[in-house]
């Protein structure tokens, strides 16, 4: 089944943006205002959702709407951490991040959560499978039909978001501190603002999916890519000859070269002289509740990871899939507990399974 094999083919997408977009603020921040940005303060209950665009709602139309149900509104009680948990156990210099993209404005295919400890100057991402189970009412309990179903029930974007800071507080047991919103067409224009990026590519890659229109043909060897050609490169997984098909972890390796490159690109002295254009892909194509001191303070933090041991990238754990007829990726309670508590958990405490809601 396609869509069981397919749990990181979009991970990277919105991934590569999210880092890129931060590390370029880098620029604009570095000289003036290095001195004066403190690290951000979390609240004791950080519930809102920030300042969107009322008038920005989406199209019922562009999608098929998923069966909501008045009832999953209120999922995770509006619960920030555990029962028990409160601000005195958080670690110092510790935030956690909502990271997902948006296809088409609508269909949330991309979704992550990240965290950095800037005690550590470590930063870790968490890929969550977009057919993972979630424990809703709806009809549809895919992760991925979070989105869309709270752009009903809660009214437009700031709906949707709150759905789906909703549903990702049952699966890892506390809300992250803050989201980032990504259309995923910025990535095509953000490589091709920096005037493509150059990669290995490690064998002939060619693949031809009329159902989905996705056209593969790059050549092997050190190419520079287009944005479009980079966005492929990173997608790639079959072959039109099976002798080059890889694994998904192969394609991981992948796109880690794709995210070098990139952030390579992007830290650049010639790059500056492109801030304006990459300052109006962020504003065109990213929403994110995060104040502009604390963006800053984000980014020139960021600009401190260095080396691929300082940034961990993992897929949430799955026992496997429901197979027919819904193809739910199920995810491994126990797995998945020993993972956040390695890696983003912003408590001192460790987070245990009962604090969180994981469905078979």
């Amino acid at each position: 089944m396609n869509g069981r094999k397919k749990i990181v083919r979009l991970f990277i997408k919105t991934f590569l943006i999210t880092i890129s977009v931060f590390a370029l603020v880098v620029f604009a921040g570095w000289l003036t205002l290095r001195k004066a940005i403190q690290p951000p303060v979390i609240a004791e209950s950080n519930n809102s959702v920030a300042k969107t665009d009322e008038n920005n709602t989406l199209n019922e139309a562009a999608f098929i709407v998923p069966e909501a149900d008045e009832a999953d509104k209120s999922i995770g009680d509006d619960r920030t951490a555990p029962v028990g948990f409160t601000r005195d156990d958080r670690k110092e210099l510790f935030y956690t991040f909502l990271i997902f993209g948006l296809d088409k404005g609508v269909n949330s295919d991309t979704i992550m959560v990240a965290a950095y400890d800037g005690a550590e100057k470590k930063g870790y991402v968490i890929g969550i499978p977009r057919d993972s189970k979630v424990n809703v009412k709806r009809r549809v309990k895919k992760i991925n039909a979070a989105y869309p179903s709270g752009t009903l029930n809660g009214g437009g974007r700031s709906g949707g978001i709150e759905q789906l800071k909703r549903e990702i507080q049952t699966i890892i047991g506390f809300t992250p501190d803050y989201y980032v919103c990504v259309d995923l067409n910025a990535f095509v224009r953000l490589v091709d603002a920096l005037g493509g990026v150059e990669v290995n590519v490690p064998f002939n890659m060619r693949y031809d999916d009329p159902v989905q229109k996705l056209h593969i043909n790059i050549a092997q060897g050190l190419q520079k890519l287009s944005g479009e050609d980079a966005l492929k490169f990173a997608r790639y997984r079959l072959g039109n000859n099976s002798k080059n098909n890889i694994t998904d972890y192969q394609r991981i390796e992948n796109q880690q070269a794709v995210i070098k490159a990139v952030i390579d690109q992007l830290l650049k002295p010639a790059s500056l002289l492109k801030l304006p254009e990459f300052v109006d892909i962020f504003l065109e194509n990213v929403h994110t509740d995060m104040e502009i001191d604390d963006a800053l303070w984000f980014a020139l933090e960021l600009n401190k990871i260095k080396g691929t041991d300082a940034l961990e990238t993992h897929t949430m754990p799955t026992t496997g899939s429901s197979g027919l007829p819904d193809w739910y990726e199920l995810l491994d309670e126990a797995a998945v507990v020993e993972l956040i508590n390695k890696t983003i958990n912003p408590f001192v405490k460790d987070i245990e399974a009962k604090d969180i809601d994981i469905t078979k």
